[in-house]
């Protein structure tokens, strides 16, 4: 990685993560503004606020900017080259609509397929993983397993002593990176909005990483595609 790619996506992270600070009291009123997508989950009025002035903030930062966002399908049938935001705008809608504080907002930004900089943030909890912060880890032995249910999930579980489902891909990923979990699995699968600042963020910080049951070597991950995950801290 180029350092002054490096260098230009810290900046523009933090600068989202100042703006995601500023929303937040819309963001509050908004939560109840609900509607639900073809998929059956949940989209509100805050996470379209969210997407938009991310998209409006990292436009201005990057030239000729790619944004990849959750909420349309801008930017998911383009190539890697250049400028490319990978944004979520708020991961675990279902908890943010129902008042959890256990949402957040997740963003990876790259550069002709090489990875520059990630933001994972929890503003209800006051949490923020930037690349290139310092984690101290704590120990754990707990294991976050994704929300979407399917019977090789359950068995897992079952067979898994101390099991949590948080049902926010951000929070699970903030956790293992951080070691308040020593495991995060998801053998369901996820799309790329929901897991490349994680992932690279793990990496960074010594977690292992599988993506389909291979070695991840943080590589972009096209839109529009699930990938199931298992990081250990």
């Amino acid at each position: 990685m180029d350092p002054s790619d490096a260098a230009r996506a810290r900046t523009a992270l933090e600068e989202a993560h100042a703006l995601l600070l500023e929303l937040l009291p819309r963001l509050h009123a908004l939560r109840a503004d609900v509607a639900v997508k073809g998929d059956d989950t949940p989209v509100t009025a805050a996470d379209r606020l969210v997407q938009a002035e991310l998209a409006r903030l990292l436009r201005e930062r990057f030239e000729q900017l790619t944004f990849v966002g959750e909420e349309d399908r801008a930017g998911w049938d383009e190539e890697a080259t250049g400028w490319v935001a990978v944004v979520d705008p708020i991961d675990g809608t279902e908890n943010f609509a129902s008042g959890l504080p256990e949402w957040g907002t997740a963003i990876a930004i790259f550069r002709d397929g090489v990875h520059a900089g990630s933001m994972i943030a929890l503003p209800d909890l006051h949490l923020r993983l930037i690349t290139g912060d310092v984690v101290e880890p704590t120990s754990s032995r707990i294991t976050a397993f994704s929300s979407g249910v399917d019977d090789a999930l359950v068995r897992r579980i079952a067979e898994t002593p101390q099991a949590r489902i948080m049902g926010a891909a951000v929070y699970n990923l903030h956790g293992v990176i951080t070691g308040r979990f020593a495991r995060f699995v998801n053998p369901v699968g996820a799309y790329s909005w929901d897991l490349l600042a994680g992932l690279a963020l793990a990496r960074e910080h010594g977690c292992r990483v599988l993506v389909d049951d291979v070695e991840y070597d943080g590589g972009y991950l096209a839109p529009g595609v699930k990938h199931r995950v298992d990081i250990r801290r």
